[in-house]
């Protein structure tokens, strides 16, 4: 049995909302005054989706992206300059699998996480003068979570019915194991999931011409699942 030597001290929780950008600043400030310096930022605010595109309220689209996308840059933003200072830290944002390939019932989540995608390494290219601050995406598969319960649907006021069984997910903690190890060791892109969707990201990005092939016959009975009140994502692991 280990037992922590954190003290009260060494723990600091603040209540933030990535939507409200003006906040962001103030609370990063907060946590400089508490503890001197920012090491890791984790980025692991977000929400997914599951409505079909002609079916949704565009409101849908600008909610996702001023969430998932906008508000994680904007905290990005201000503890950056914090890291620029120190040359040196750690920025982790939690991508998905959605980020590298598309898929149905996901049009507003899978383009937030592609704009991650393409924003971080971007920004990567932009810190070569300072090798040691890290930027690490985590692009995880179908983890066991609340996330189902909490996704957009095709109007902002509508909450999902069903959300299904979540066995046959990956365990949460070792999605978490494997996201430290992930970033203990500057992996810059890691891809965590089980098969079948971690070998859908090996085809999307090496045979993307099989990979549509796959993803139309696989997409069409995850929609079918959906229709029916089934969790969508039970369609890709039987």
């Amino acid at each position: 049995l280990e037992i922590s030597s954190l003290t009260e001290n060494d723990i600091l929780v603040l209540r933030l909302d990535l939507t409200d950008r003006a906040s962001h600043e103030a609370a990063t400030n907060s946590v400089l005054k508490h503890f001197g310096k920012i090491d890791v930022l984790v980025n692991n605010g977000g929400r997914s989706q599951r409505s079909l595109f002609v079916d949704t309220n565009l409101d849908v689209y600008n909610a996702i992206i001023e969430l998932n996308y906008l508000g994680t840059i904007s905290l990005t933003k201000h503890v950056l300059n914090h890291m620029i200072q120190r040359k040196k830290g750690k920025i982790v944002t939690v991508s998905s699998v959605m980020g590298i390939m598309g898929a149905p019932l996901a049009t507003g989540y899978c383009a937030s996480k592609h704009a991650l995608q393409g924003f971080f390494n971007s920004l990567r290219t932009e810190l070569t003068d300072y090798p040691e601050i890290s930027v690490i995406q985590i692009c995880p598969g179908p983890v066991q979570s609340q996330i189902i319960q909490n996704v957009f649907t095709e109007n902002l006021a509508k909450s999902i019915e069903n959300s299904g069984d979540q066995s046959h997910k990956m365990p949460t903690d070792r999605c978490a194991r494997l996201t430290l190890v992930s970033v203990a060791n500057d992996v810059k892109e890691a891809w965590i999931s089980d098969h079948p969707y971690l070998a859908v990201c090996y085809l999307w990005q090496y045979a993307p011409t099989w990979a549509w092939w796959l993803m139309n016959r696989m997409g069409k009975r995850r929609i079918q699942n959906f229709k029916s009140g089934i969790d969508a994502d039970a369609s890709y692991s039987r």
